[in-house]
């Protein structure tokens, strides 16, 4: 039997401009590549948010439920207001978002169907 980490407590209470301040929008990977220099395994990604906003980097530790060869043409979701984040020798832009699987490694979250790149959540 496995257990999945512990969920942290819900999150004290905000109001929906709050909520609006945070620019989740959705991409496309258009590449993606090992980052050896990473403290914890990630890859390196390159998400491609359409033309207002356009590629972005990202890395992102989710190499325990993705394989490299299969992450480039997914749609994935991602913090694109927060600010650039260096981490090693690689600048990440945006913040790709995911979910814990039962045993609390990284899931990859997205729209089950193609959507516009940059598509904000709402």
């Amino acid at each position: 039997m496995t257990s999945a980490k512990p969920s942290p407590a819900i999150a004290t209470g905000i109001a929906y401009a709050d909520f609006e301040k945070v620019d989740i929008r959705v991409g496309t990977i258009v590449s993606a590549e090992p980052f050896p220099q990473a403290r914890k395994p990630a890859f390196k990604l390159a998400i491609d948010f359409g033309e207002e906003i356009g590629v972005k980097k990202s890395s992102a530790q989710i190499t325990v439920n993705h394989k490299l060869e299969e992450l480039v043409g997914r749609q994935v979701l991602a913090v694109v207001n927060f600010p650039s984040r260096q981490i090693g020798p690689f600048m990440s832009e945006v913040l790709t978002l995911g979910l814990p699987d039962a045993k609390g490694e990284v899931m990859l979250i997205g729209p089950d169907r193609k959507v516009p790149n940059g598509g904000r959540m709402f």
